[in-house]
Order: structure tokens, then C-alpha cells, then sequence
């Protein structure tokens, strides 16, 4: 198994079960690879993986979710083509969300600053494109955060419920609701 196919198997694992809940036993049987092996790709131990799962997902966030967003288009169809995105992210809304699991107890020391840039990138961006839109800056900002809000909302529902239709509602409604064409959903 390559050190890439690996690192796809070990995001698996620490979605599941968060930082302390990921043992070198779990990476292991999800990997194939002994201990030893592991410890070659990742001297660093379950620390140094887990910092290269947070990274190898936030890379593919940055060029597969974030580009969209930077595109030569119009507004909405960037911020559509980002919601898409989001749902290919998290499997139709079936991932947990890697930040989300890598920011509670110990993980949240070790990991914090690296998820609080791609969040801080991705309110950012998507503010951006609103401005570019029309809206205020600090609407904009506000819209950005709250649209990001309501998609890491809708993940603990579906993890809660076993329901994905709230995140899938969520994504769907998500390009008006930024433009403030949903306005009213803002609100209740």
C-alpha cells in the first residue's frame, strides 16, 4: 500500500473515531500495515498522521471545494458549484467532518490552527464572492459564517439521526440563502 493510499484509509479511521478514540490497532487493520510499517510512513506516530490526514483533507478542500469559489462566473454559480462540492466532501452528507471530530480534547491543541485557517480561508473566500455580489462586507461575512454554520449543523443532525435529508437541504437552499434570496429562512 502506497503512503497516499494509506492516508486515505487513516481519514476513515479518524472520522470515526475522532483523535483519542484512534488507536494504532484501528489504523492498522484499516491500513493492512503493521505497526512498523505505519511508523515508517509516520515516524511521528498518531500524532504525525493525524496532522497528515487534517492536511491531505484540507488540501483537497482548498483545490477541489474552495476553487470553485475563485472562478471567472457569476456568484451564484460559483457558490452552487461550491455546495456540490461540500456534498462530495462528505458523501452526500454520510463523513463526519474530520474538522469537527480533530478539534475536541486533546486533538484541539495539536490541530487547532490548521482547521482554524481553512475555516478562516473558506468564510474568507466566500465572502469574497458575495461582496462581489453585491452585499455589505460585514453581511457578507456574517452570511459566510452562518452559511457554514448551518452545513457543519446539518452533519451533527445527520450523524444524530441517521438522516442525511437535513445536510441535502441544507446544500440545496444554501446558494440563496448567501445571496439573501431566502431571507426569511435566515431569520427562523
Amino acid at each position: 500500500m502506497s503512503k497516499d493510499q494509506a492516508i486515505a484509509q487513516l481519514i476513515k479511521v479518524f472520522r470515526q473515531y475522532g483523535y483519542e478514540g484512534t488507536t494504532l490497532a484501528r489504523l492498522s487493520k484499516a491500513t493492512g500495515l503493521g505497526k512498523a510499517s505505519l511508523y515508517h510512513y509516520f515516524p511521528g506516530g498518531k500524532e504525525e498522521m493525524a496532522a497528515t490526514v487534517l492536511e491531505s483533507a484540507n488540501s483537497w478542500f482548498e483545490t477541489t471545494v474552495l476553487k470553485p469559489l475563485k472562478a471567472d462566473s457569476e456568484p451564484e454559480k460559483r457558490i452552487q458549484a461550491m455546495s456540490q462540492k461540500i456534498n462530495e466532501f462528505y458523501c452526500q452528507g454520510q463523513e463526519t467532518c474530520l474538522w469537527s471530530v480533530l478539534s475536541v480534547g486533546e486533538a484541539r491543541n495539536l490541530f487547532n490552527s490548521q482547521i482554524e485557517n481553512i475555516l478562516k480561508i473558506w468564510i474568507d473566500t466566500l465572502t469574497q464572492v458575495l461582496i462581489e455580489a453585491g452585499v455589505e462586507p460585514q453581511e457578507a461575512r456574517q452570511r459566510s459564517e452562518d452559511g457554514i454554520i448551518q452545513v457543519q449543523g446539518a452533519l451533527i443532525l445527520v450523524r444524530v439521526l441517521n438522516n442525511n435529508s437535513p445536510f441535502q437541504r441544507v446544500l440545496e437552499r444554501l446558494p440563496k440563502v448567501l445571496l439573501g434570496e431566502l431571507s426569511h429562512l435566515q431569520s427562523s
